[in-house]
């Protein structure tokens, strides 16, 4: 259960970086958004290949499940959230 409260999380942590990472693009900011593109990349990596080595096969399909919702939310969360990086 831990495991999957810490999907959650970490994909609404990642889905926030995207969010950032495309307001930066559209702004035309490629720096910041290199090193959103770049954390946002290794994240979703690790966690799907955390949930592809250390779970089971029906547990897997509930944690992805998880991390989607929580990269759901992410996404709200980011286009709510004023950074201060020129909003």
């Amino acid at each position: 259960m831990n495991n999957l409260i810490i999907f959650f999380l970490v994909g609404v942590l990642e889905d926030f970086l995207f969010t950032l990472y495309t307001r930066f693009v559209a702004k035309g900011k490629a720096i910041p958004a290199a090193i959103f593109s770049f954390l946002t990349t290794v994240i979703g990596m690790l966690v799907l290949y955390n949930i592809l080595v250390q779970l089971e096969s029906e547990k897997s399909i509930l944690a992805i499940i998880i991390y989607a919702l929580g990269i759901g939310v992410g996404a709200m969360v980011g286009m709510k959230v004023k950074t201060g990086f020129g909003d």
